[in-house]
């Protein structure tokens, strides 16, 4: 069975009216290690470049690497061992960054917020698309800086892999059984009308 083949409905139920593309995007794991045109990577930056952007600073930045070239090689080589295991067969993989220093040499508060907002243009993008982009924090942060040269003003928020959905059955037993959209936790848990509460004494 392929991962596009999961009714993602049968796990997700939205409380209020929203469109549909927001419900279907999810993280899968299983991909088939086609190769990815760069024509359609390039549709996933473009969408990234329309989030907005305070002061339209637009901080974010994007690393990354083919499927069977030697960046390829290093990006997976950054991957914790329990990521490897799956993204063995993604078609690209990405290095999320923020500049977090503006032309004028100030910090930019909000880089990190920006940065978010594309990558999920990027990942709804991508959903659209009929692909999988599934973000981590699972690598080594320390290596990816240095072995990537990454400069100290911009700062590196995950990394995600790109790919064509595969087949579940090549995933490990592990990943298999957890290869399904997640639920969200309840509305009212993440929002209300007003200020927080006094502090009792």
């Amino acid at each position: 069975m392929k991962v596009s083949e999961i009714k993602v409905r049968d796990y997700r139920k939205n409380l209020y009216p929203v469109e549909d593309f927001i419900i279907q995007r999810w993280s899968a794991r299983a991909m088939s290690g086609e190769a990815l045109p760069q024509e359609e990577l390039l549709r996933l930056f473009e969408a990234a470049r329309w989030a907005p952007s305070s002061g339209n600073f637009q901080e974010w930045f994007f690393l990354y690497a083919h499927r069977g070239t030697e960046q390829f090689d290093g990006f997976f080589s950054l991957l914790d061992i329990w990521n490897q295991e799956w993204c063995a067969r993604a078609s690209v993989l990405l290095v999320v960054l923020s500049n977090r220093i503006s032309s004028k040499g100030k910090e930019i508060s909000t880089h990190a917020f920006d940065t978010g907002m594309a990558f999920e243009n990027l990942a709804l993008q991508g959903t659209a698309m009929g692909l999988v982009v599934h973000p981590m924090a699972g690598f080594n942060y320390e290596r990816a800086r240095a072995e990537l040269r990454i400069p100290d003003a911009y700062s590196i928020h995950c990394m995600a892999a790109v790919g064509y959905p595969g087949e579940i059955n090549q995933l490990s037993e592990y990943n298999q059984n957890r290869e399904y959209p997640n639920q969200r936790k309840d509305l009212k848990e993440s929002f209300q009308e007003g200020g927080f509460p006094p502090v009792s004494n």
